[in-house]
């Protein structure tokens, strides 16, 4: 590959180069991504199910402190 002396270059001509680099950036990205999921169906065949993506973070535990502040049932003592 040809080096590109960046410090010659114009501002119209940088972000052009930007642009290229990020066209290609998402056409390799895309690429290997299909490359990866054919994989998986692949290995899929062998009897375990891909895991899932996860489309939302699981809900947070809540803290001790939380749990402290959130009122218990108190059990009455027979006297």
């Amino acid at each position: 590959m040809a080096k590109i002396d960046l410090d010659s270059l114009g501002i119209e001509e940088l972000a052009g180069l930007r642009e290229n680099a990020t066209d290609k950036l998402f056409e390799k990205v895309a690429a290997r991504r299909a490359e990866l999921e054919a994989e998986l169906e692949k290995l899929t065949q062998y009897g375990k199910a891909p895991v899932k993506k996860a489309e939302s973070a699981p809900a947070p535990k809540a803290k001790k402190t939380e749990e402290a502040k959130e009122p218990k049932e108190q059990v009455a003592k027979a006297a």
